[in-house]
């Protein structure tokens, strides 16, 4: 099931199972994942596109080991808020995967990317990280600061 809509993604996941967050680049799919009580993103690795039944049986590999029970997108959207042709190639895979029966029982919602990979650049630059290690690493981080959004959201709703 796909939900625009954070509060409907929230109703829809399953009590004490983490998040998947990704990243969807041309070339790569950077991975994270949440703990069981969604406080904390972690980047998990930076899956390199082949093509989407590939792709997809990686996340799912990755997905059943952890016992995840959701998976967020990050939705690249422009500047100024409209959608363009990476966001509607983020919102097909989204579609394709929902259809597979690894993911057919799984709540898919969008969150917002933009900056996330500027945020991530930014933290390993501080972190005085290498230019090769950067690139390595890069999409994961990113699907991190995405994965980490929508987990404050969640966790602000359970609050509030």
């Amino acid at each position: 099931m796909i939900f625009d809509e954070i509060e409907a993604f929230a109703a829809a996941l399953p009590a004490h199972r983490g998040i998947m967050g990704l990243d969807l680049g041309t070339k790569t799919i950077g991975v994270a994942v949440s703990d069981r009580i969604l406080s904390a993103a972690t980047p998990l690795e930076t899956v390199k596109r082949k093509k989407f039944t590939l792709d997809a049986a990686r996340l799912a590999e990755l997905a059943q080991a952890r016992e995840i029970g959701g998976l967020i997108l990050g939705l690249p959207r422009n500047m100024d808020g409209s959608e363009g042709p990476r966001a509607q190639s983020t919102r097909a895979f989204a579609r394709n995967l929902s259809h597979l029966p690894a993911f057919a029982d799984l709540p898919i919602a969008y969150w917002d990317e933009r900056l996330s990979t500027v945020a991530a650049e930014r933290a390993l630059l501080e972190a005085d990280t290498t230019r090769k290690r950067r690139a390595e690493v890069i999409d994961a981080v990113a699907a991190g600061y995405i994965l980490q959004g929508a987990l404050d959201r969640l966790r602000h709703l359970r609050e509030g």
